[in-house]
């Protein structure tokens, strides 16, 4: 029937990316697609009403940077932390991997298989480039519709060379590889990724600078984030991203997103190297660099890139206020704190902490609600843009006709006093432990399903996430 629908979202304040918002709008829902956004709901036939009045509908958001399946197997990982995902609001997770192995031996395939039907929120994949012999894996791995590519250019040359892989389904126990990130693999990653249209995601750091450094911070006795900091300053990730772009530029073009950012530095390198052009250049900061500065003093802090100072927090506001900064993403690790804390000390602790939960709650309560940046904005950096970027548009990052049903309802005077029960990660705990944050999802939509409601995750809905292949095409 035309005036039939399985789910009307009614009297909704709309936020629509590059269209603005439209209130007393209803969204009307079908076979896991937007049918329709009118202002009229007479007549129409729903088996599912939702009345959404006083609240807003954002696109559902979009975090295109989390490590799951590196502390427990993706077959636990996913169940765990696409939960996370869904009280943060989150419809989509793009998964940050890391194979030693070559992707072609089925190892991709693997990981693909043990997640199917593991997941409470769809999600994709991004591919680490760390071996040479990965690069000739790369046009199968588009196939699969897997087209991002990640260097780490953290790695290589003294004491900065190993990193914790991805566990295979069913295994426990952190496993690391060595990886020598040359300027020849970068290279020959550009091109063959280049070749076929392939997005290449950056963390740019110096490794030999950092290695440096944290000699220094040793002998000197430095313990604390300041430390941290210290070793791996905001110069050497300005080098690096000056690097890559001399790099890319020998070898062509290239669509370059640099991850995690939460320098002025960083931001001002990449600023330098769109104005010279060729390439597009595409930036995603974190909340924690919103948020915290190495005056946090807490070993729970540590994070690469390190946070940094206030200074650059206001920069990173400015930024992504202004438009400069594209994408937030998570960095979202999933380990536990007894792992995190190491021996107790700054260069023990393990790097990274969850974070898939806090990013919508966090650009509302200190972005919208403090007046940093709008709705609108939030949509943009959040789902839009990151869709668009990540060949997902116009499946995913905008409310219209044809577009999947993947919604999130926020309230904005809705105010909760973070813990890590609250955010049902397997991580135990979190950087914003006991931070009253005003603005949050009361409920996220996959496909027209409600997978989230005040901040309850329904059961019945493990196994609807789905991989999302890319680019993606509409029906």
């Amino acid at each position: 029937m035309e005036n039939s629908c399985d789910l009307l979202i009614m009297n909704a304040s709309v936020v629509i990316p590059k269209v603005g918002i439209t209130t007393d709008t209803n969204i009307v829902i079908e076979s896991g697609k937007i049918k329709s956004v009118t202002k009229s709901a007479n007549n129409i036939s729903a088996t599912k009403k939702i009345d959404a009045r006083g609240k807003y509908v954002l696109p559902g958001v979009i975090d295109p940077h989390v490590h799951y399946g590196v502390y427990t197997p993706i077959n636990d990982a996913a169940r765990t932390e696409s939960r996370s995902a869904a009280v943060g609001g989150v419809t989509t997770m793009i998964r940050m991997l890391r194979l030693f192995d070559r992707y072609s031996q089925n190892k991709i395939t693997e990981q693909l298989q043990a997640s199917k039907d593991s997941h409470y929120i769809d999600y994709s994949i991004h591919a680490s480039i760390l071996r040479p012999d990965q690069v000739s894996d790369i046009p199968y791995l588009r196939e699969l519709g897997i087209t991002s590519l990640k260097i780490y250019m953290s790695l290589g040359g003294g004491e900065l060379n190993r990193i914790h892989m991805d566990l295979a389904p069913g295994t426990y126990g952190a496993r690391d590889g060595l990886v020598d990130m040359t300027d020849e693999l970068m290279s020959s990653t550009v091109r063959q990724g280049a070749s076929i249209n392939s997005t290449i995601l950056v963390h740019a750091e110096n490794p030999q600078v950092c290695s440096e450094h944290m000699r220094i911070a040793k002998e000197k006795g430095m313990a604390r984030l300041e430390a941290w900091s210290y070793s791996r300053p905001p110069y050497s990730e300005a080098q690096s991203i000056a690097t890559i772009s001399d790099l890319v530029r020998r070898n062509g073009s290239a669509n370059l997103y640099f991850v995690h950012i939460g320098s002025t530095a960083a931001i001002d390198a990449i600023l330098a190297q769109r104005e010279k052009g060729r390439s597009n250049y595409y930036m995603e900061t974190c909340p924690h660099y919103l948020t915290h500065t190495t005056a946090f003093g807490d070993l729970k802090g540590k994070v690469t890139p390190p946070i940094r100072s206030k200074s650059d927090v206001q920069s990173v506001w400015s930024a992504l206020r202004n438009g400069i900064i594209d994408t937030v993403g998570t960095d979202h690790v999933a380990n536990r704190l007894q792992m995190k804390i190491g021996k107790g000390d700054i260069w023990s602790a393990l790097s990274g902490f969850p974070g898939v939960a806090t990013m919508l709650p966090v650009l509302l309560s200190k972005g919208v609600n403090e007046n940093r940046i709008d709705l609108e904005r939030v949509a943009e950096v959040t789902s839009y843009n990151t869709a668009r970027i990540f060949d997902m548009y116009p499946k995913k990052g905008t409310i219209q006709p044809g577009s999947d049903a993947d919604l999130t309802l926020i309230d904005l005077d809705l105010e909760k006093t973070v813990t890590p029960d609250l955010l049902q990660s397997y991580s135990d705990y979190t950087i914003y432990d006991g931070w009253k944050l005003r603005g949050w999802p009361i409920m996220t939509i996959v496909r027209g399903n409600v997978v989230m409601e005040d901040g309850k995750v329904a059961n019945e809905a493990l196994g609807h996430g789905e991989f999302v292949p890319r680019p993606v095409l509409i029906t």
